[in-house]
């Protein structure tokens, strides 16, 4: 079972750099990820429906704890445009003690931004 402070990074992508940028601004300021980097665009290649499509998407990497976990997803999925949003998470075994201990700090607040 995670503990609540250990470090998880979740991966997700956007159709376009505007949504990723809004995506990122507003769980940094919320509490919810410490750091998020958009990637350059890519193609993703999936079957929809049956039906094997290609589109541009943004690459979002976010980094947060096992804690905000649950509502990091939920924001993500709330806001992202797709019927069914990327949105997978990955623990962390290590890392620099002091990055992991940042990314805790900036996690660690109760109350959203307002």
């Amino acid at each position: 079972m995670p503990q609540q402070d250990d470090i998880v990074m979740v991966f997700s992508s956007a159709p376009d750099l505007l949504l990723a940028k809004r995506i990122a601004h507003i769980v940094v300021e919320e509490g919810l990820a410490a750091c998020v980097n958009l990637g350059a665009p890519m193609l993703s290649i999936y079957t929809w429906q049956g039906v094997v499509e290609g589109a541009e998407e943004v690459p979002m990497c976010f980094k947060t704890t096992a804690g905000k976990l649950d509502a990091l997803v939920e924001s993500i999925t709330r806001q992202h445009p797709y019927e069914v949003p990327e949105v997978v998470a990955v623990p962390v075994i290590g890392g620099a003690p002091a990055y992991l201990k940042w990314v805790r700090e900036q996690t660690a607040g109760t109350t959203p931004v307002a």
